[in-house]
C-alpha cells in the first residue's frame, strides 16, 4: 500500500527502561520539530527528560506516523492499542527484530525519505481474543497482534484442551500448551514451539501444541475466517492465557478462550530493499549471513 499523505503528527514511542531509547526519543523529537512537525513523546520519556506539562503520546489518538524505538517487545504493546491506520516504523535498537524495519543508523536517512511520502505499508492482521469465564459473567476481551497461548505454569503437570474450529472438534490435547498464532507471530513462540514459519501476509491462523503427549497431534494451519475455541478440561493446575507474552490472566476449568480474526489492522511502514525471505536468511542465520549483509551472488 503506498502513501503520500503529507506527515504533520508524529507519535515518538522509546523502550521502557533503556537510555538509549530514551535519549534517542529525546533527540528525534527535536529533529522533528525543527521540520514543523507536531510531536507526542511516551510518559516515561517525558518524566526522564523533565518536560512536564508536555501532553504525552495517547494510542488511541490519530497519528500520521508512529516511531517506536526499541525492538519487537516495544512495536507489539503499542500496536495492540494503537488507532487503525496509524503506520508504525519500527526502529530496532537491539540485535533481533522481525517487526522493526530498520537499525538506529538508518532513522534519519529513513525519516527523510518518509517525510517526502516515499514510503509503503504492509498491513498486518491482529487477533480479537475473548475469554469466556465457566462460572458466567462479562467475557474479557484483548487484541493480539503475535499469538495468544494457553499454558502450564512451570510446576503444573500436563494439562487437556479441547479444540474446535467453527464448531467443529479437532482434538482433545494432552500437552503443555496450545499456541494461536498470526503469520506475523509465526517466527516467535510458534517457531521455538517447531510450528511453521508462514509469510506475514497470508490470510491463516496457526495452532501449534507444546509437546504434545501424542506424537501424532502436529501444528496445523487454518483460515483466519474461522473461530477458534480452546476449552480447559483440566482441573486443580495452574493454566494462563498469554497475550503476546506481555499480558496474561488464570485460566480455570471449563473457560472458553475464543480467537477470531480482528476487523482492524497494524500498519508497518515499509521501505527496504530487503524482503521477508532477506530477514529470514539473515536474522535466522541460515547461511551465516547476518539481517545487514548483501544478499549473496546467484
Amino acid at each position: 500500500m503506498s502513501r503520500r499523505r503529507r506527515i504533520q503528527r508524529v507519535g515518538v514511542v522509546a523502550k521502557v527502561g533503556s537510555p538509549e531509547a530514551a535519549s534517542t526519543a529525546q533527540e528525534l523529537s527535536e529533529w522533528l520539530r525543527r521540520r514543523d512537525l507536531e510531536v507526542a513523546l511516551d510518559e516515561t520519556t517525558i518524566r526522564a527528560a523533565g518536560l512536564a506539562g508536555e501532553t504525552p503520546f495517547a494510542p488511541t489518538e490519530p497519528y500520521d506516523l508512529l516511531i517506536v524505538l526499541g525492538g519487537d517487545g516495544t512495536l507489539l504493546a503499542v500496536a495492540r492499542t494503537l488507532a487503525s491506520g496509524v503506520p508504525i516504523l519500527g526502529v530496532n535498537l537491539g540485535n533481533l527484530g522481525f517487526l522493526t524495519e530498520i537499525n538506529r543508523g538508518e532513522l534519519y536517512p529513513t525519516l527523510v525519505q518518509v517525510l517526502a511520502g516515499k514510503f509503503d505499508t504492509e498491513e498486518r492482521a491482529l487477533l480479537d481474543v475473548e475469554l469466556r469465564r465457566a462460572g458466567g459473567g462479562a467475557p474479557q476481551g484483548f487484541r493480539v497482534l503475535n499469538d495468544a497461548v494457553v499454558t502450564k505454569s512451570a510446576l503444573a503437570r500436563i494439562i487437556e484442551l479441547t479444540l474446535e474450529v467453527d464448531g467443529h472438534l479437532i482434538a482433545r490435547y494432552r500437552s503443555d500448551g496450545l499456541i494461536i498464532s498470526t503469520p506475523t507471530g509465526s517466527t516467535a513462540y510458534n517457531l521455538s514451539a517447531g510450528g511453521p514459519i508462514v509469510h506475514p501476509l497470508l490470510p491463516v491462523v496457526v495452532l501449534t501444541p507444546i509437546c504434545p503427549h501424542a506424537l501424532a497431534l502436529r501444528p496445523f494451519v487454518v483460515s483466519d475466517r474461522s473461530l477458534v475455541a480452546v476449552t480447559l478440561e483440566t482441573q486443580r493446575e495452574e493454566v494462563y492465557l498469554t497475550l503476546d507474552g506481555q499480558e496474561g490472566t488464570s485460566l480455570g476449568h471449563r473457560d472458553v478462550v475464543r480467537i477470531t480474526r480482528s476487523p482492524n489492522v497494524v500498519e508497518l511502514v515499509k521501505i527496504n530493499v530487503r524482503s521477508f525471505y532477506d530477514n529470514l536468511r539473515g536474522k535466522l542465520r541460515w547461511g551465516g549471513l547476518s539481517s545487514d549483509d548483501p544478499r549473496p551472488a546467484s
